[in-house]
């Protein structure tokens, strides 16, 4: 996990604040319960997440259209521009460590924690 940390520092989010980001770009609006979900957090963990992202301009919430209790979650043009910033060396890393460990043990450990979490969530 050092290198990517180094990177986030660097791009000036932590590893949950990424996982929120990259959950967003990759799916779209969602409600915070979803983004909860699919990024291994917990709702108090991911309140105050959502308020540092929306603090620094990378997510934007907006009123759901039928349920006034909750909003949707949205990244914004500057949250694109810090994933894209950052995808190349987080690409690197990912290609450095499957050079070191193969292919098959990573998903092997991808498998593993994604098991992990459904438990968690459970």
């Amino acid at each position: 996990m050092e290198p990517i940390r180094a990177m986030l520092w660097a791009a000036g989010v932590t590893e949950q604040q990424w996982r929120v980001l990259r959950v967003l770009d990759e799916t779209g609006p969602m409600d915070p319960a979803a983004i909860a979900r699919d990024s291994c957090l917990l709702m108090p963990s991911l309140t105050r997440i959502l308020k540092g992202l929306e603090g620094k301009g990378l997510v934007a919430r907006t009123p759901h259209e039928t349920d006034r209790r909750t909003f949707w979650v949205t990244i914004t043009d500057e949250g694109r521009a810090l994933i894209e910033a950052n995808l190349a060396e987080s690409n690197r890393i990912f290609a450095e460590l499957e050079d070191r460990y193969g292919r098959q043990r990573l998903d092997q450990l991808l498998d593993l924690l994604e098991e992990l979490a459904g438990h968690r969530q459970a």
